[in-house]
């Protein structure tokens, strides 16, 4: 459905879909979608909403669902999807961190060995020809 999405955006004007619509609908038919499977296969839910809990649930929401894809429709709107593509591959470098950030997990050098990996890979699929 992600690709989905792209291909929408970078139609341009023969959809009229802009980062915010594009954002609502997959947001409000993945809300649908998720919470009738969650129900049909005996979800529980949040069973003890401690802050911890809440806090976590506030990122995903605000930073990830919503932040996050925003921006990400907006770029597609303005630059070609494979070179923007390339860029998706920062993600788990961003999970370690935070990670080290939120619960003080390790930072090892082998971080450093991935940042500068994924950084020329990006470098490569980009320049120039």
């Amino acid at each position: 459905m992600w690709g989905a999405t792209t291909v929408a955006i970078k139609m341009g004007s023969a959809l009229p879909l802009t980062p915010q619509r594009t954002l609502f609908y997959q947001l409000t038919v993945s809300t649908a979608v998720l919470l009738g499977l969650s129900v049909a296969i005996g979800e529980p839910g949040v069973t003890r909403p401690t802050p911890t809990v809440l806090a976590a649930l506030g990122y995903q929401i605000v930073v990830v669902a919503f932040a996050s894809y925003l921006i990400w429709f907006w770029l597609l709107q303005r630059y070609p999807a494979s070179g923007l593509a390339s860029f998706s591959f920062w993600t788990p470098i961003f999970g370690v961190v935070a990670g080290w950030l939120v619960l003080g997990d390790p930072l090892t050098g082998r971080l450093g060995v991935s940042a500068f990996l994924i950084a020329l890979g990006i470098y490569l699929v980009n320049r120039r020809a």
